[in-house]
């Protein structure tokens, strides 16, 4: 499906990026622009476009009377937000999954902890509002609704912490509890335990905990890739 608003190119990077990242095109691979114009019933410069979005997430790589080159996935800009949803769309799916996870569980408890310290009212609010609402749709297989709550709730955490670098890492955050969900990596309801710790996290922000905050957001990732084991070892 094309991604909405993004017009032809779109519908080329739609088809292209998820067939590049699932090793459908090995690295070294060399793709000719007018010939994927051709297959795409595209234009040469709608083309060109796409290639230059893929160019800019390090996915492939275009050189004259060379072509378009497929580059190796340690090369790959695996942060950007397209390239996590396209490997999470994947057959590889389970280990992308765990692999960001551990990510969650090596930033977002040092973040809560300095968000314990940083955040504002107006922060503590926010972030208690989100809490509330992951309690208020985490029954009766509302997940979607879940999830805007839930993706709400970690960036506050991120932003709240006060450094820039986490702050940046909410699209990431976002794209591994999105995926989750839509590639139903989740319990059909989310695990009542780790909704009371984001209550609990919530909580301990407002008064400043640092030390608690950290850990009940340690416990949260953990459990996260607990579930892991289960749901997509």
């Amino acid at each position: 499906m094309t991604t909405p608003g993004r017009g032809l190119h779109g519908r080329v990077l739609d088809a292209l990026g998820p067939a590049i990242t699932a090793g459908e095109y090995p690295p070294g691979s060399v793709l000719r622009t007018d010939e994927l114009a051709q297959s795409f019933d595209v234009s040469r410069s709608v083309m060109r476009e796409a290639v230059r979005v893929l160019e800019s997430m390090h996915l492939v790589a275009s050189r004259r009377r060379v072509g378009v080159t497929v580059l190796p996935a340690d090369e790959w800009n695996v942060y950007d937000p397209q390239v996590i949803r396209w490997r999470l769309a994947g057959a590889d799916r389970a280990r992308q999954l765990r692999s960001l996870t551990v990510l969650r569980s090596a930033v977002e408890p040092v973040a809560a902890g300095l968000a314990a310290r940083h955040a504002t009212p107006e922060q503590c609010s926010e972030l208690t509002e989100c809490a509330l609402g992951m309690v208020a749709n985490s029954r009766g297989h509302r997940l979607d609704r879940y999830l805007l709550h839930d993706v709400a709730f970690h960036r506050v955490i991120l932003c709240a912490s006060g450094n820039e670098m986490f702050a940046r890492l909410g699209d990431v955050v976002a794209e591994v509890l999105t995926g989750r969900t839509q590639h139903e990596v989740m319990f059909e309801d989310p695990d009542p335990a780790a909704v009371t710790l984001h209550v609990r996290v919530a909580e301990a922000v407002r008064a400043g905990d640092a030390e608690r905050a950290e850990q009940l957001t340690r416990e949260i990732t953990v459990g996260a890739l607990q579930e892991l084991d289960i749901l997509a070892p």
